[in-house]
């Protein structure tokens, strides 16, 4: 049996597989909120606590002795162990991001008797999880045209905040390698992006792209446009207050219930797929560009509607190039998990021989 986990500022996700070869179902999953814990050891413990029987009496046992034989099931015995973390991974180890936990693969190994555990960071954890889905959890956006020799791939995924990862082909495979692109500087493309870097600038030191292109992004884009071109309703502001402030926007522009929403979404689309050109570029990522993270399949209509691959072709010399590199939306909202278990199961395979 593996071990994978997808540990994140708002909820972890924990799940047992009996993976050999092939992508299999979890054995057992559960998810948490990691707020309600004071470290990640804590939510292991939690989640490795011997699990009730189900079995019910059948044939000539009776009541007393089912209930006698069913004693809290132990897990099965861990070979390996591989955790997506929300935060920069460093010789195994990570302070992460949005928790006061220090997460460490070595002290892991020790405490929960795992043979060998490896921690990713979140992204690159998602890049392995791409290599594993299955054509149904995948929305093209630009079918392209790739080169018939492989050689790179990329996933950009904006959601709480916004990642990065290449995958390069090494002769034999797609290897992930983590990134840290979120945090580049962003570069307006037009007077309004101008105006909005200007905005921005007011609050923050550096504004990077991760400052547009995420839950808080959105929400900053629309204060943006709200404080310079006063047309918020004031239904809508009324709204914001009491709910998630980028559901709402997202809603109301996908809907068409304000003018205010879908300029938002408008902005943030043709950023977004701004930034997924440039990465594709810098990564030279021919093969595929993948879209992944909670926002995307949340607004696949408006990514569909042209906004995205608009800004993603916007390269002037290099259009048609561009225009070749295939788009695809990541639709699967545990891909991180599956990319943590496949990485597991390789983990025993090498430990194994």
């Amino acid at each position: 049996m593996i071990l994978a986990g997808d540990i994140g500022g708002t909820k972890t996700i924990l799940a047992l597989f009996d993976w050999k070869t092939e992508r299999v179902e979890p054995a057992r999953e559960q998810t948490f909120a990691s707020a309600d814990f004071k470290s990640f050891e804590e939510v292991l413990e939690e989640f490795l606590q011997p699990q009730p029987k189900t079995a019910t009496p059948s044939g000539d046992e009776t009541a007393a002795e089912a209930s006698e034989s069913d004693e809290p099931e132990e897990p099965p015995p861990i070979m390996a162990a591989c955790f997506g973390v929300a935060g920069p991974v460093i010789e195994n180890r990570s302070r992460t991001t949005n928790l006061p936990w220090v997460v460490d693969g070595t002290g892991l190994a020790a405490r929960f008797k795992i043979q060998a555990v490896r921690l990713l960071n979140d992204l690159e954890a998602t890049a392995h999880g791409v290599l594993v889905l299955r054509p149904d959890e995948i929305e093209a956006l630009n079918t392209g045209a790739p080169p018939p020799t492989k050689g790179a791939m990329a996933l950009i995924a904006a959601g709480t905040g916004l990642g990065e990862a290449i995958l390069f082909w090494d002769g034999v495979r797609y290897r992930p390698m983590p990134s840290e692109g979120g945090h580049a500087d962003f570069a307006p493309n037009s007077d309004i992006e101008t105006d909005l870097l200007r905005y921005l600038r007011a609050s923050y030191l550096h504004v990077s792209y991760e400052r547009v292109l995420s839950g808080s992004g959105l929400h900053a884009i629309y204060e943006f446009l709200r404080d310079t071109k006063k047309n918020e309703p004031t239904w809508l502001a009324e709204k914001l207050k009491v709910g998630d402030p980028a559901a709402v926007i997202a809603e109301a522009g996908l809907r068409g219930q304000a003018e205010i929403a879908k300029q938002a979404l408008d902005l943030f689309a043709s950023i977004y797929g701004a930034e997924a050109g440039n990465l594709a570029l810098k990564a030279l990522a021919l093969d595929s560009i993948y879209v992944g993270g909670g926002i995307a399949p949340k607004l696949l209509a408006k990514l569909k509607d042209g906004a995205f691959m608009k800004g993603f072709t916007n390269k002037g010399r290099y259009k048609r190039l561009m225009s070749n590199i295939p788009v695809k939306i990541v639709m699967n909202h545990k891909t991180a998990l599956l990319g943590a278990a496949s990485v597991a199961v390789q983990l025993r395979t090498d430990s194994s021989t």
